[in-house]
């Protein structure tokens, strides 16, 4: 094991904004709820939930009249189909006051409601004038909380079901409190160098050529304006980790990561650590199994200590086990 120290660490609990139907409450629109219990164990004991419903939040109550996205998708209007009432400036101006409270809350990522007219973020359905439906739109609340949190980690509860994709939400979303408690107290050229150099393996495994332009960015520290450049690296930087990383990808980090210990290895070791890291390449084992190698031979080896240091090894809690997955 290394020492499992990993810097740049924001103070306080990861902070999940959410759909509070998802927790189990009860505020569908017929009165019930999609309590997500794989979600709930997964998570539960390493966040604080911050449950946000927008359609009993701006007022429609509980049981309530269905409401559907109607128009075009680009700009659709948000519609109660029986009476005709048009929830669409309501709407809109309640998630500019929630979302300004939820700024507030220094929130670390946010799970929504799939399908719902007002928290479906891919796909939601958009109703034309005759009827007919297209699976091209965006909840009203959720369009609005992409573009006020640009960089926030936001995903839907039923894509959070294919392990790649909650592997990768959850890394984002431990990435970006990092990333907070970088920008949380007037960082110097020194810090954003020291935090690009612990992600350099992260940044990696998911675009090498990101890595090239973030380290580009990252050369004009002390030369740039600070406030400036942090904001163009932390874009790119969440940009970067929102990309799915492939097998092919993580084998090439891994046996990076062996090349600092090749020196130390006698050949069984060698022959035993790149044999794993292939079976990994060919999807025979999980991604859990050549890092757990490679953290006991760098612990046995004076290895350089960036490299034990890297967030690549320890992007968040092991209890997780979401690399037993992947």
């Amino acid at each position: 094991m290394t020492s499992g120290k990993v810097p740049f660490q924001a103070p306080g609990p990861i902070r999940l904004g959410i759909s509070s139907c998802l927790l189990g409450q009860e505020v569908r629109y017929n009165g019930g709820h999609v309590r997500d219990d794989l979600l709930l164990s997964t998570l539960g004991q390493h966040v604080q939930w911050v449950p946000v419903c927008p359609e009993v939040e701006v007022g429609m109550g509980v049981p309530r009249e269905n409401i559907r996205l109607v128009g075009e998708s680009e700009n659709p209007r948000l519609i109660a189909p029986k009476s005709g009432t048009d929830y669409t400036e309501i709407m809109k101006k309640w998630s500019s006051g929630r979302l300004a409270e939820l700024k507030d809350t220094d929130l670390h990522g946010y799970i929504l409601k799939k399908d719902s007219p007002s928290c479906g973020l891919f796909r939601t359905r958009v109703y034309k004038g005759d009827g007919s439906a297209s699976r091209n739109g965006r909840g009203l609340f959720a369009g609005e909380l992409v573009k006020r949190f640009p960089m926030l980690p936001i995903e839907e509860e039923g894509r959070l079901r294919d392990s790649k994709l909650r592997e990768n939400f959850i890394g984002k979303v431990f990435a970006y409190q990092r990333f907070r408690g970088l920008i949380s107290d007037n960082p110097s050229a020194s810090d954003l160098v020291e935090f690009h150099a612990s992600h350099k393996l992260s940044i990696m495994a998911h675009d090498p050529q990101s890595q090239k332009q973030l380290g580009q960015l990252v050369a004009k520290a002390g030369r740039a304006d600070m406030q400036d450049l942090i904001f163009q690296y932390g874009r790119l930087f969440m940009e970067t980790l929102s990309e799915i990383s492939t097998s092919r990808k993580h084998s090439n980090v891994l046996q990076h990561i062996m090349g600092y210990l090749k020196k130390y290895l006698d050949s069984h070791d060698k022959r035993e650590m790149v044999e794993v890291i292939d079976q990994y390449r060919l999807e025979l084992i999980p991604l859990v199994v050549p890092i757990t190698l490679l953290r006991h031979h760098l612990n046995r080896h004076p290895v350089p200590e960036w490299i034990k240091q890297q967030t690549y090894l320890n992007p968040y809690p092991q209890e997780l086990m979401l690399r037993n997955h992947v």
